[in-house]
């Protein structure tokens, strides 16, 4: 072991090849420099590594990180300095720097403090990390590609203990250190990131829960059947199928599903499957590593990563394309996904709530989706009634939109009700359900100025809509005759096939889930024809 007060003695190549091993030896930033230290402490005086830099913004140094041979210290500490010693700081020419001359490189900015005591910087710094004033520092500047990141402290007991010669031979690791604090940055930013948005995401799911209806109206009247089984369903991990019309209020019954259960700490991530572009699907739902395909410029996590340790909501199910039907099984048989592009496996944890306006046992008879996935999610299937048939609860939704539609229009007060006004609303069958029943409230507040609130005039015309048409309107125009002729050909030529290589919406040139809805509209019946 060489003399820790003849740093001389040692063989540069050799102390930069150790000290450095030891800086990136470790992922952990205080065990890299423990290690670093350990080795330092043999061959000069030293008893603390300190990272710290100095917070222009907050007038104050903060500490990154510190450790002694003993322990580790608290990182982040703020050491507030007075006006002189920030002044002393900003103004470079103050402090006395000792520039260390290294062949071919820009010289090393040093500092030798053998008397913190004196020192306005030094003092009130040590006395705040609570270590004593009767100490000897060796300071350098940390630089990247002439960027000052912060400064290298080195701390030894008893005064005078530094000399030019160890300055020296501290100044071979300023790269080392200054990649070290670089990285100690970007990590405590990316904890920082981290930990906001998961308190963002908790936050956002609180508050859109509450814009959705954070109390579920009906709870104790036309939903009673539907909470009863939510609540007993919620704790489990088991997965959950909910059926019903569109705007039946499915986002929410899973709202409700996660929040009651040990989930509830977790993500909740909203798919709508039938939203997403077939050849996207796969991108949106597993990720895909870089450069997997075209524009892949990055590497992006999937929505069943996100979900991790949390609840995925598969919004519209049905609409999901057979081909990621297949890739979704195995999501739930195996609870892994494979990035696009990627090879390995990556486990996740995940609750799956699925929704659905659509028949998928006659899906599945047409051909349409996966029996065997049906099966997985099928463990659970709670039906919403629609709103004609829990026309009781409509004075509840009532008093609950227009108290929250008022705020959110800033009305200077809720409009009272006109006469016979709930029953214009529940004569009326609502195909659009609790949805269309909000819109109703809210065009008729945004009309109302002041008045009392009637709907006469906008549900007329809706009820003319969905009453029986005329024989003349069940004529199908001339276009709706050639469109259907011009499917049923693509049909008949793919033997039914609709989505994937050689099926009828690759051969019309439009997206699949287009072409099924235009076969519902045009009451063209699915199912693929075996060929013999």
């Amino acid at each position: 072991m060489q003399r820790k007060d003849a740093p001389w003695a040692v063989d540069e190549n050799d102390f930069f090849r150790q000290a450095t091993l030891r800086i990136c030896g470790s992922l952990d930033m205080e065990t890299a420099m423990r290690g670093c230290l350990q080795y330092l402490s043999e061959v000069m005086p030293v008893d603390h590594v300190i990272l710290a830099l100095y917070d222009r913004g907050l007038g104050a140094i903060r500490t990154v990180s510190m450790v002694s041979l003993e322990e580790s210290h608290g990182a982040d500490t703020v050491t507030p300095l007075s006006v002189d010693a920030r002044k002393m700081i900003e103004d470079d020419d103050s402090l006395n720097f000792l520039f260390i001359d290294r062949p071919d490189q820009e010289s090393v900015a040093t500092r030798i403090v053998n008397d913190p005591e004196l020192d306005p910087i030094s003092g009130p710094f040590f006395n705040k990390l609570g270590t004593t004033i009767d100490s000897s520092l060796l300071m350098m500047r940390l630089q990247i590609e002439g960027a000052t990141l912060g400064n290298l402290i080195l701390r030894a007991s008893g005064k005078g203990r530094y000399t030019e010669e160890h300055a020296r031979l501290v100044a071979l690791l300023r790269e080392p250190f200054a990649i070290a604090l670089s990285n100690a940055l970007k990590h405590q930013e990316v904890l920082k990131l981290k930990d906001i948005l998961t308190e963002d995401n908790r936050y956002l799911h609180r508050e859109l829960f509450h814009l959705a209806g954070d109390q579920i109206v009906g709870a104790d009247g036309g939903l009673a059947e539907v909470m009863d089984m939510v609540r007993h369903v919620a704790p489990l991990d088991s997965h959950v199928l909910l059926q019903g019309e569109t705007g039946v209020g499915k986002d929410v019954v899973a709202h409700a599903i996660h929040d009651a259960s040990s989930r509830r700490e977790g993500p909740l991530i909203r798919v709508n499957c039938g939203a997403i572009a077939d050849t996207l699907i796969d991108s949106e739902l597993f990720g895909h590593e870089k450069g997997a395909f075209t524009g892949a410029t990055a590497q992006k996590r999937g929505c069943f990563e996100l979900a991790d340790r949390g609840t995925i909501f598969l919004d519209e199910i049905g609409e999901l394309p057979f081909a990621a039907q297949v890739r979704m099984l195995r999501v739930l048989q195996y609870k892994e996904i494979q990035r696009v592009g990627g090879t390995g496996s990556i486990p996740t944890d995940i609750r799956v709530i699925a929704a659905t306006h659509r028949d998928l046992e006659e899906m599945v008879k047409a051909g349409l989706f996966r029996e065997d996935l049906w099966f997985r999610l099928n463990v659970f299937p709670i039906v919403i009634p629609p709103l004609r048939k829990r026309k009781t609860d409509i004075p509840a939704f009532v008093h609950h939109f227009i108290q929250r539609k008022s705020k959110a229009l800033k009305l200077p007060a809720a409009p009272a009700l006109a006469p016979h006004a709930i029953d214009q609303l529940t004569a009326y069958d609502w195909p659009g359900n609790v949805r269309e029943l909000e819109n109703v409230l809210e065009r008729a507040l945004i009309l109302s100025k002041g008045s009392p609130l009637s709907f006469d005039r906008f549900l007329r015309s809706r009820s003319d809509e969905t009453a029986p048409p005329t024989e003349p309107d069940d004529t199908p125009s001339p276009l709706e005759e050639a469109m259907a002729a011009h499917i049923r050909l693509a049909l008949l030529q793919t033997k039914g096939k609709i989505h994937g290589p050689g099926g009828a919406a690759e051969m019309l040139r439009i997206n699949p889930s287009t072409l099924r809805s235009k076969m519902n509209k045009l009451n063209i019946s699915y199912g693929r024809r075996r060929g013999r």
